[in-house]
């Protein structure tokens, strides 16, 4: 399941005699020598520019040492990390955007951020290192075109990241850290954290609400999603993501449709303390990011941007899993983040893959059937998915 800009060349070309990419290396042979020695004299790594064909923009070469990350996770997690100030983000942010990577070097690039973001095995919960990351990473997008090939690999994050990513709402200057520690997680006394809902002990959490006074630095998933959502493994992997964790929440509230961890205080005139409003809330997100994916396909189907609509839905659907249904019985269990999107499908998809109200009604349904959930919680439920679909749906962004 898991394994461990653009820069001008400095030449000039005659309108009417093009000069091709080997006679400019002719011309200037003596100083591309002098350029090639001094890195090996320093060892020291730089982006090669380099054409890919007459008349196509010049593309970046990402560097050996760069390519090397995909493939030593350890490596690729103290690149990324922008530490606890952000003082080492514009490194990560250099190391990993590119207008215009050379060959693959744009899936290489996603794969190094698989690489550095992604806890080892099924079971192991994110480190702080790994959490901080995934911070800079979705804040190095920040206004920023996604290279192409990278997409599916920026997707993946958001998805290992799912709980982290749909708790986002905006900037807020309180949330003091990128990443917060398993201990800064922990629920309190009453069961209650900031962070989610059956959250794993012992796992650090990405918190991309997270701002620093005079900073410019934003890590916004949401305006990330929007770029992937053009691609359409891209849109295949947050789709599978969102509606693997309906199935993993839904499977773990009690039979009343309420969280079982949280225990809240009586309010003052001692009413008991409500165990529904942050399953609500929760699912309320879960569905906004569903229809704000459905509102994204229609936009840009019109826009143009995705010119023919039935091949990019072909596309999804060949790249989705498949479909997640709770189990039958409450869960116990509290898996690490990194493990939701990971969870075995329950068969194929049934009904229009594209018709995300209907998906999540598939699951909803099934659940508070096989539950025998109270019919009027079940409704409540299913008209708060319904509403919160709808709203998302006809956004704008």
């Amino acid at each position: 399941m898991r394994d461990g800009g653009a820069v001008d060349d400095g030449t000039s070309v005659d309108a009417e005699q093009p000069v091709r990419p080997l006679a400019r290396l002719r011309r200037h042979w003596p100083l591309t020598l002098a350029v090639a020695l001094a890195v090996l004299a320093t060892a020291t790594v730089v982006p090669v520019v380099l054409a890919d064909s007459e008349g196509d923009p010049p593309c970046q070469e990402i560097p050996a040492s760069t390519r090397a990350l995909a493939k030593d996770p350890a490596a690729a997690t103290r690149a990324l990390d922008p530490g606890d100030e952000l003082t080492l983000f514009g490194a990560v942010r250099d190391l990993l955007v590119h207008e215009n990577p050379c060959g693959d070097g744009g899936k290489v690039l996603g794969q190094v951020v698989e690489a550095a973001t992604r806890a080892p095995a099924d079971g192991k919960p994110h480190t702080l290192a790994q959490a901080r990351s995934a911070y800079a990473v979705v804040a190095a997008f920040d206004d920023k075109d996604v290279p192409v090939g990278m997409a599916p690999g920026l997707a993946r994050l958001l998805a290992e990241y799912v709980v982290d990513a749909n708790r986002y709402l905006s900037p807020d200057d309180e949330a003091y850290t990128p990443a917060v520690d398993a201990t800064s997680a922990a629920p309190d006394d009453t069961g209650w954290t900031t962070y989610g809902r059956f959250l794993a002990p012992g796992e650090a959490h990405a918190d991309f609400e997270h701002v620093q006074p005079y900073s410019p630095v934003r890590a916004d998933p949401e305006a990330l999603t929007a770029e992937l959502a053009k691609d359409p493994e891209a849109f295949a992997i947050l789709y599978d993501a969102q509606r693997a964790y309906l199935a993993y929440y839904l499977e773990r509230l009690t039979r009343a449709g309420t969280d079982p961890d949280h225990h809240p205080e009586p309010d003052k005139d001692g009413t008991p303390g409500s165990t529904e409003t942050w399953v609500d809330i929760d699912l309320e997100h879960l569905t906004d990011r569903v229809g704000a994916l459905m509102n994204l396909r229609a936009r840009y189907a019109r826009e143009g941007t995705v010119p023919d609509l039935a091949a990019f839905d072909k596309a999804v659907r060949q790249h989705t899993r498949g479909a997640y249904r709770a189990a039958a019985r409450q869960v116990g269990s509290r898996p690490p983040v990194g493990d939701i999107a990971e969870r075995q499908v329950s068969g194929p998809i049934a009904g229009d893959l594209m018709d995300g109200r209907h998906q999540l009604f598939t699951v909803l349904d099934a659940w508070a059937e096989a539950r025998n959930v109270p019919r009027e919680r079940a409704s409540d439920l299913r008209q708060l998915i319904d509403d919160r679909y709808v709203r998302a749906l006809w956004m704008r962004f």
